[in-house]
């Protein structure tokens, strides 16, 4: 006798439960209650049918959906995509059509606004990243071509005020906007324009290392870079001649030269500029040779002289180190336009050696640096021409000599624990406390450069102490003064 609900379906229901239970109790009978228990089984059994279909559907679905938009489902969660007829397909058998319409309705409602807030995000961040991009690509335009820009302004300006095209010169405005600073430009040779990188960073000292050989005097640290076009007189006599020249104009409105002279930075003309010649061969023959190629800066009241007196400033201060011979320095008790570079180590005072040679092997002073008596010749800063015992409380004053040097590596010691010791310190106020007493400029040379935390550090010491000429291969740094410390500077 055949089910009144139909075979296919029985049969259907019969495969499905024989997999998870024997079927109990079957009867082919019309009844209410067994009819009722099947009906049940059935619901159940097709609503795992439909639950099993509905999330293949869903799978499918996704892998229907575009990447850029599973993308920003992913970013944002509260944005849901659009179901498709297949998705409703998937609900329920005995979901209601009015279920339906109102899920269909609430995700359209969510689709509109996630729109209507996605879209003016989207334009802000793009609108935000073109700005970003135009502020990076100016500042890499500007980093390599800020003076072409400069000068591309300027000449716009001029340009546009043809009535006085000449308005923005002025016949001594050859350092226009430079402040000196107390900066000493350590072999100067080596910058991409000698002396004139100085002059535009604002050092108010140059240093020039020079050979003699064959009746001329060739400027380079080692023989090997000498060139014949390299010589002191076409690297800084002939150039501080034309700018004093331009400094000290004859003009309709100007007749008469000023006194005292101007010197080369227009901002201080009286500030004078330290030439710093370090003798690298015989101190006697090159001395010769560096008076003679003076003279037409000498001719034309341009140096700093001593008149047995008193020393009368000049827009160029000539300083003789390395070989210079100190006997011919003081030769001439009248007249001296060349000065000495004082042996610092020497001039100390109030200070108890014996004090400091009891302590850490950092703080002593090095056996080369005690005055022992050596010979005259050729023996380098603040010695030649001169022996030991030739060195008295007085020898080294303002009459004779302009700069008191030595090197701070090998007269301080290095700061290994990356600030100066007690020692260290009392050691500094020593030689500046004896250098400033006989009238001379403090200059330390070999300076710890790196990292630059500690040479910042150490330049504000020195600073502070009352050193008045920092000895500096990193211009920029040096002249613009802002030592303050910095994070990046550990590893520069």
């Amino acid at each position: 006798m055949s089910s009144p609900l139909g075979s296919p379906l029985v049969s259907n229901s019969a495969r499905i439960a024989t997999s998870h239970e024997p079927v109990v109790g079957y009867r082919d009978s019309e009844d209410a209650e067994p009819n009722a228990e099947f009906k049940l089984f059935v619901k159940d059994s097709a609503t795992d049918e439909g639950n099993v279909q509905h999330s293949l559907t869903s799978c499918a679905q996704l892998n229907t959906i575009p990447a850029w938009r599973r993308g920003l489902a992913a970013i944002f969660p509260f944005i849901t995509t659009p179901s498709n007829k297949d998705s409703d397909d998937a609900l329920p058998l005995l979901a209601t059509h009015h279920r339906a319409t109102n899920c269909s309705r609430r995700r359209c409602k969510r689709s509109k606004l996630c729109r209507c807030l996605l879209f003016p995000l989207l334009g802000f961040f793009i609108v935000l990243g073109l700005i970003q991009f135009i502020i990076i690509a100016c500042g890499i335009v500007i980093s390599f071509f800020s003076d072409d820009l400069d000068r591309l302004s300027v000449l716009r300006w001029q340009h546009e005020e043809r009535w006085a095209t000449n308005i923005s010169q002025w016949p001594t405005d050859f350092s226009r906007d430079i402040i000196p600073v107390g900066c000493h430009s350590h072999n100067d040779y080596w910058r991409p324009v000698p002396l004139f990188s100085a002059l535009k960073a604002g050092c108010i000292s140059v240093e020039a290392d020079v050979w003699f050989f064959d009746e001329e005097l060739y400027v380079g640290h080692t023989t090997s870079s000498l060139t014949p076009q390299r010589t002191l007189r076409n690297l800084y006599i002939d150039p501080l001649m034309r700018i004093l020249e331009k400094q000290n104009p004859i003009t309709e409105l100007h007749p008469a030269v000023d006194q005292p002279l101007q010197g080369v930075f227009d901002t201080v003309p009286s500030q004078s500029l330290i030439l710093l010649i370090d003798f690298k061969t015989d101190g006697d023959v090159t001395w010769n040779a560096v008076v003679a190629q003076l003279a037409p800066l000498r001719d034309r009241g341009y140096l700093t002289y001593f008149n047995g007196t008193d020393v009368i400033n000049g827009p160029i201060t000539v300083v003789g180190t390395g070989n210079t011979p100190f006997n011919m320095v003081v030769a001439n008790d009248n007249y001296r336009h060349i000065f000495f570079d004082a042996p610092l180590v020497s001039l100390a005072e109030d200070y108890d050696i014996n004090n400091v040679l009891s302590h850490s092997p950092e703080d002593r002073i090095p056996e080369d640096e005690r005055v022992v008596d050596r010979s005259t010749e050729n023996v380098g800063q603040g010695l030649s021409g001169l022996s030991g015992s030739d060195i008295g409380p007085d020898t080294f004053n303002w009459t004779n000599s302009y700069y008191a040097s030595v090197s701070f590596k090998q007269s301080i010691g290095f700061p290994w624990l990356f600030h100066l010791s007690y020692q260290q310190m009392e050691k500094v106020r020593a030689q500046i406390r004896g250098a400033h007493r006989r009238g001379l400029k403090v200059r330390y040379w070999e300076l710890p450069s790196w990292p630059r935390s500690l040479r910042n550090h150490i330049w504000t010491i020195l600073v502070r102490e009352g050193v008045d000429m920092l000895s500096v291969d990193d211009l920029q740094s040096a002249t613009k003064q802002d030592w303050r410390p910095k994070l990046s500077d550990w590893w520069h």
